[in-house]
């Protein structure tokens, strides 16, 4: 690599250079300033962060850098803001509950700033082995972050779990790296696509790429690659699963998106079958198992991986119109999840401290009617009813769907969607019907913006619908 080569791909990954030169810095002022060095590491991370998204919007041009192993574009920005604004988020969501949840380390904010790092890195892959590298680079934060409170054991049994099942993945999606560069000779995006361009894909090829999907897939927490959901949501310090709930799933359906829109759209009739079946068993079982649960931690697991069988049907059509819709969902769903996970934050009592039990809301407008109007509208958003923001996410990937003549598809969900709507509606029934269980402590500015602001955006998104879908349209224009 020459030296203009070398100078332009650091230009080109600038922001990813910003937060791996943070890190460590954060990491070093944590150090020498001792545990009382929270705020400041946090401030810090969260200025860090800004920083680095206002870098990638404003100064850094489109191009492939690192002999092609980086690209950046319009796809790739669009996700990394998305990314960036769930991260910044879900830090700013933790801070008041550091000392509750034992959280209240400086390692904390600098482990969330690697992970974020490796997402970046992620949306911007361009070849297999940067993939998995960026991959891991986040993985391996997220699985300290998920058993971070070392005292308590569902915290340390989420982290477990995750760990496990994590380098479960990682292999299967490693053996399917090295089966794709068996049969084509290349590792990198476009070579491989244009090596499955020049001759029909032969079954080792078709198996590489079926692993490679599988381990992405568990990222996303797409069934049957699900498992770990329930549990790690469940057992992760509220702010931890916060973060996992958003940001990491965005650059997980990035990557999804890139490799089969890109390294193996000219496979589109063998991978396709794949992602419909996992839209559909996402869409079933999601919608189904969230019924009988009790606490609304799992209920959000199960909805997530509801909401990404969801997003999977706009990938499947494998057109610009089904892209565009992935994009627009993703975007909808993060802001609806970081609402309710600030509403769940906010589920704090004085004598009992967090609870998480859903009969735990029952009277809250009558408590806390701010809280319940937000949280009110975030579920009906969740359940997609019109007019609010969830309605339109769904249709517009239904709407690709159809277009892609994948009938059936679309019926499956609409279905799914009319089962999910009886857990979200059960809540706000609890909340605005059942006799109060006990007043809540007054809840923290920053949660009660979060929540406030995720409302407002899903309330009024038709007001904004118009420049985000042309956002998301350029972005998705990167791959057709």
């Amino acid at each position: 690599m020459t030296a203009d080569l070398l100078f332009s791909s650091l230009q080109l990954s600038a922001p990813e250079l910003m937060l791996a030169g943070g890190a460590m810095f954060l990491l070093m002022v944590g150090v020498f300033s001792g545990e009382k060095s929270l705020t400041l590491v946090n401030g810090l991370a969260v200025a860090l962060l800004i920083a680095a998204g206002l870098w990638l919007v404003l100064v850094t041009d489109n191009g492939v850098a690192y002999n092609g192993a980086f690209i950046n574009d319009s796809f790739a920005r669009f996700m990394k803001v998305l990314a960036l604004i769930g991260s910044i988020t879900a830090m700013v969501m933790s801070v008041g509950h550091a000392k509750t949840d034992r959280i209240d380390r400086f390692e904390f904010p600098v482990l969330l700033v690697l992970a974020t790092l490796g997402m970046m890195l992620m949306i911007s892959a361009n070849s297999l082995i940067s993939l998995y590298l960026s991959l891991e680079l986040q993985s391996l934060a997220l699985y300290v972050v998920a058993a971070f409170n070392r005292d308590n054991i569902r915290s340390t049994e989420a982290g477990l779990k995750y760990f496990v099942l994590g380098a479960l993945s990682s292999g299967i999606l490693l053996y399917g790296a090295s089966l794709v560069y068996g049969y084509t000779g290349h590792v990198g995006f476009a070579e491989i696509s244009a090596a499955l361009t020049a001759e029909t894909p032969s079954l080792g090829l078709i198996f590489g790429m079926v692993f490679l999907i599988a381990g992405i897939a568990f990222k996303i927490s797409a069934v049957p690659f699900h498992m770990w959901t329930p549990d790690v949501y469940e057992g992760a310090p509220t702010p931890v699963t916060a973060f996992f709930s958003a940001a990491p799933k965005i650059a997980a359906m990035a990557i999804f998106v890139r490799l089969v829109s890109h390294a193996f759209e000219p496979a589109a009739a063998q991978w396709q079958q794949v992602v419909v079946f996992m839209a559909i068993a996402s869409m079933v079982l999601g919608a189904f198992a969230a019924i009988g649960q009790r606490n609304i931690k799992r209920l959000m697991a199960y909805s997530s991986i509801a909401h990404m069988g969801f997003a999977l049907v706009g990938l499947a059509a494998g057109s610009q119109a089904g892209v565009r819709g992935v994009l627009i969902y993703m975007l909808v769903y993060m802001v609806m999840t970081l609402g309710t996970f600030a509403c769940i934050l906010a589920m704090r009592r004085k004598e009992e401290g967090n609870v998480e039990q859903i009969e735990d809301l029952a009277g809250l407008a009558r408590t806390n009617p701010f809280m319940a109007a937000m949280l009110t509208i975030l579920m009906f958003s969740l359940a997609g009813i019109p007019p609010l923001a969830g309605f339109f996410a769904k249709y517009v990937v239904f709407l690709a769907a159809m277009q892609a003549h994948l009938y059936a598809l679309a019926i499956i969900g609409v279905l799914a969607s009319v089962v999910g709507a009886y857990y979200y509606l059960r809540i706000i029934k609890i909340m605005w019907f059942d006799e109060p269980a006990g007043e809540f402590v007054p809840v923290a500015g920053e949660l009660k913006l979060v929540f406030g602001v995720s409302g407002l955006f899903v309330l009024f998104y038709v007001m904004f619908s118009n420049p985000l879908g042309l956002a998301a349209d350029v972005a998705a224009k990167t791959f057709f």
